[in-house]
């Protein structure tokens, strides 16, 4: 292997390091600082001492302990520079120093669950902006880069980094500690936290902008979070939900665009390229969650219509009156016009467009959809199906219009000019 291969085989081993590492790294460095800030900053100096001396020294055995190791030694040293050092230095052992080869998770393994349960909960604290706490998740849970945060939303690197830079003064500037909520604010918390961790899910199964219809990437990214809380919150029976919301929906990845990139509509897709491993999974979530008296939770009835098309072999195999059924519930559960607009079509294709049409119509003039694409394209498709086509092509233009998604659009467009 030449030297420049081996300095790109070992960045390519940072890399994977630290997707897999940096969450641990930083949950367990603020539990030791107080400051989520600082413990990224301290776990981002760890990765470039990695990136120094892994090159001409090599990968280690433990590169994750490794780099736990040398970000503790640094908080060491700026814990050594506050007024706080004795105290925190108990805290973490006073022999640490000492050992010539310190064992990098010593003290720290019994703390881990409960290190990443609260940086998942400071990440997403209801005093930071949606934004705020999908980019600052994305940063300290995903360990994305601000380039990739910005490229999988669309914005500028700058903007993205002001996000975060300004989310972690937010933090500071109230005052919010490095801990879980009390047992009365835990359900407010958590219904902040998967917020988060759907809207990540969601933008990557339906881009709302670009050029792309999907991008894969942040769903994974998602499904890997939802796991992740799966695992810490085990009796949490919406955690499960939201986890088989996601499988499900995200097994269809694949036939949800053509080999050109264009779109794939549900009634469409090739269902042998549904993965039936997360379809599995996600029915195994659902299990446990309605298992732990979670049946009625809005993630876990979403999950229920998911489930009911990944158990059709076909289309039309599909129990439209129990989607439909589900949407109903749902709508008491968790009010929302898109709700009732997606209710609309079950609805029709039960077998009533014309009262699939009522439902729409009844929501059309809700503040909440101003703007919103999937309004008017809804209601073209249900007038189509009514036979009113030159009501739906106008209704799939104006669709065109209000999406900032050019794979969206030209779908739009297509269907416009079907009924032209």
């Amino acid at each position: 292997m030449t030297g420049t291969e081996a300095l790109l085989a070992a960045h390519r081993a940072i890399e994977a390091v630290w997707r897999i590492e940096s969450a641990r790294l930083v949950a367990g460095l603020a539990r030791l600082v107080d400051d989520v800030g600082l413990a990224e900053e301290l776990a981002q100096d760890a990765l470039l001492i990695a990136l120094e001396q892994w090159p001409e020294a090599g990968v280690p055995d433990n590169p994750g302990a490794w780099l736990m190791a040398t970000a503790k030694h640094r908080a060491i040293d700026h814990l050594r520079r506050r007024s706080r050092y004795e105290r925190k230095l108990q805290e973490i052992g006073r022999d640490i120093e000492s050992r010539p080869q310190p064992d990098p998770d010593a003290g720290m393994d019994d703390h881990i669950r409960d290190d990443m349960l609260r940086l998942v909960f400071t990440a997403c604290h209801p005093a930071l902006t949606t934004e705020a706490r999908v980019a600052l998740t994305l940063r300290l849970l995903g360990g994305l880069t601000t380039g990739e945060i910005a490229r999988a939303f669309l914005a500028t690197e700058p903007a993205v980094a002001q996000r975060i830079v300004r989310a972690k003064r937010t933090l500071a500037a109230k005052g919010v500690r490095f801990e879980m909520p009390a047992p009365d604010d835990l359900a407010e918390r958590l219904a902040s936290v998967l917020e988060v961790v759907y809207l990540i899910f969601n933008e990557g199964y339906s881009a709302t902008a670009g050029d792309d219809w999907t991008r894969p990437d942040l769903c994974h990214e998602a499904l890997r979070l939802g796991r992740l809380l799966a695992g810490l919150l085990p009796g949490e029976p919406e955690v499960h939900g939201l986890a088989a919301l996601m499988e499900l929906q995200a097994s269809r990845l694949r036939a949800r665009t053509g080999p050109d990139g264009a779109p794939v509509l549900l009634p469409d897709q090739d269902r042998r390229l549904w993965d039936r491993l997360l379809i599995r999974r996600g029915l195994e979530a659902l299990e446990r969650a309605e298992s732990l008296g979670g049946a009625f939770g809005p993630y876990a009835l979403q999950a229920a219509i998911a489930a009911c098309h990944a158990r059709a072999a076909r289309t039309g195999d599909t129990d439209w009156e129990r989607v439909a059924a589900l949407y109903r519930v749902l709508a008491h559960v968790s009010p929302s016009p898109v709700v009732e607009l997606n209710r609309a079509v079950a609805v029709a294709m039960a077998g009533d467009p014309a009262r699939g049409l009522e439902i729409a119509d009844a929501v059309a003039g809700d503040r909440a959809l101003r703007g919103y694409p999937q309004l008017p394209a809804v209601r073209g498709d249900l007038l189509a199906r009514l036979g009113r086509a030159d009501e739906a092509r106008r209704e799939f233009e104006r669709a065109a219009s209000l999406t900032g998604n050019e794979r969206e659009r030209a779908l739009f467009l297509t269907r416009a000019a079907d009924r032209g």
